[in-house]
């Protein structure tokens, strides 16, 4: 508002309108000034701050680097009298030793014979031996396996003209992509550098081409797809284990496809996941999908029962409208919006109303952290969660109620606020059940590795692609959630599976069935 002070009026009522309206114009922009504040130190923060989301505690200052004298962080030198430091055990310094399981390649070394001859005349005698080890690797040894089948043929039938004489040969053994030069070792190295060690087929390519090798790009990809076509029915078997409960954990990514039908290739499309089945030897699935809809994990939980675990996305809202399906909130993501409040703080001494609601989310974690180093069962961790968790979340609840009103709900603190009170009954739904937990992390876990994979790949060249894609990583991730080698576990499935007919067979198969020390094989001599 612009005002002429020659033309201001006499009226003192007049006046103080002129004056009220002047206050609310700068409170508003006071108000738009501070929001824009704040955003851009959370901005700056996210740039160029820490990563983490683990705060300092109060009492961690950062030393001055070249300090004289011991000289602390506030400027105030250290006196040995004030020091006290507390008996504690420090773990032993140095290298590791090597694992014992390696094979050993024993080098003596001697000293000249001449030099074991002392000064004075008399032999040496050898008392004794100094002994270290060091780790040599030796690059990865690639074999020809040649199958020489023998045929026989029966002379006595010779000169018959109608059916000629008789001929066997030994049959090949089954493949898993039958006439193709690729064997199950070779499979398993090519699905694993990809989907457990993120190298694209590119990398492959070039990497085998050094190594005389001369398999091109395309041909790595199709053998990917054909296995991936193979373990159709172990993926099967995982979508019923998976929905055996009692908690599934689902999050999803974006990720790029080329050529999907009636899209363009800059379109976004998504890949899910669900983690869920056994919590000792868990299911992971991953699904790829055009789109972010709330009914892609609809159809795929259809009929299931128990309580699913997700951040707040409102695409997950449908499936709490499900009978017998309870949905469980995160509080990894409700501390975060706390912490990101904290960051955009102009001065980061300052204890305010987000440091507030970090302690209380910090005690439900300290209990948290009682039941893991206890070892509690679920029963147990129901209990204690009732005696020590609820009365935190109760109290909580009454504060973020008392702060709600008193805080601009567009700014950062209003927006965490609001956030907490808004998905409260699914953020405190995880004390209804022991086997639950307080976050979705193991969801964020399992999305991960396809994330670091996609740095690399960047896209999927087709939906088929990304089909095949969903189904290596979800056999990958479930053999390493089973405690299983996936190269290992690969070599031996893609070894069975030919022989593979009835359902008890491919159950036999999947990752939970199969015993680590099944997986060891001898590797063909030349």
């Amino acid at each position: 508002m612009n005002i002429d002070v020659s033309s201001l009026p006499d009226d003192p009522d007049k006046l103080k309108q002129i004056i009220s309206s002047l206050t609310t114009t700068y409170e508003k922009n006071q108000a738009e000034i501070d929001f824009l504040k704040e955003r851009l130190r959370l901005l700056t923060n996210e740039l160029f701050g820490r990563k983490t989301e683990k705060l300092p505690k109060a009492d961690e200052k950062q030393l001055l680097l070249f300090a004289e004298d011991h000289v602390d962080a506030l400027g105030e030198a250290a006196s040995p009298d004030d020091v006290t430091i507390p008996q504690h055990t420090r773990k032993k310094r140095g290298r590791k030793p090597l694992p014992e399981d390696l094979p050993r390649v024993e080098v003596v070394l001697d000293i000249k014979e001449e030099e074991k001859t002392c000064g004075c005349g008399s032999e040496l005698t050898h008392i004794g031996s100094d002994t270290s080890e060091k780790l040599e690797i030796i690059p990865a040894k690639v074999l020809v396996i040649r199958y020489i089948r023998k045929k026989y043929a029966c002379k006595n039938c010779e000169g018959v003209e109608d059916d000629g004489p008789t001929v066997k040969i030994a049959p090949i053994p089954p493949q898993i992509i039958p006439k193709s030069i690729a064997t199950p070792g070779l499979l398993a190295h090519i699905i694993t550098s990809k989907f457990e060690y993120t190298l694209p087929f590119y990398r492959q390519e070039k990497i085998l081409r050094e190594m005389g090798i001369d398999l091109p790009r395309s041909s790595l990809c199709g053998w990917a797809i054909k296995v991936a076509e193979k373990i159709e029915p172990l993926i099967s078997l995982l979508h019923q284990e998976i929905r055996s409960g009692p908690l599934i954990n689902i999050d999803e990514t974006p990720v790029q496809v080329l050529k999907e039908p009636g899209r363009s290739n800059t379109s976004k499309s998504y890949m899910w996941v669900y983690r869920g089945g056994d919590p000792d030897k868990p299911v992971l699935i991953y699904q790829y999908h055009p789109t972010r809809s709330g009914q892609v994990p609809l159809s795929f939980l259809k009929g299931y029962k128990g309580y699913v675990q997700t951040d707040a996305y409102n695409g997950y809202d449908a499936l709490g409208r499900q009978v017998g399906v309870g949905l469980v909130g995160c509080w990894a993501h409700a501390r975060r919006n706390f912490v990101k409040v904290i960051n955009a703080k102009s001065s980061k001494s300052k204890t305010g109303l987000a440091d507030v609601a970090i302690d209380y989310i910090g005690k439900l974690y300290q209990i948290e952290n009682q039941a893991k180093e206890n070892k509690l069962a679920p029963a147990e961790i129901y209990q204690l969660r009732q005696e020590k968790a609820k009365p935190v979340l109760e109290e909580f609840h009454k504060w973020l109620l008392a702060k709600v009103d008193l805080t601009p709900p567009r700014g950062l603190l209003g927006k965490a606020i609001n956030y907490t009170l808004k998905y409260w009954d699914r953020l405190i739904r995880y004390i209804e059940d022991g086997r639950l937990r307080p976050d979705n992390n193991l969801a964020e876990n399992a999305i991960r590795p396809f994330v670091v994979g996609r740095k690399n790949w960047l896209f999927n060249g087709s939906p088929t692609g990304a089909e095949a894609s969903s189904n290596l990583y979800s056999l990958v991730e479930t053999a390493k959630a089973s405690g299983l080698n996936p190269y290992e576990y690969f070599r031996y499935l893609l070894e069975k599976l030919p022989h593979a007919e009835t359902k008890r067979d491919y159950t036999d198969l999947l990752p939970r069935n199969i015993d680590p020390a099944d997986l060891k094989f001898d590797c063909p001599q030349e």
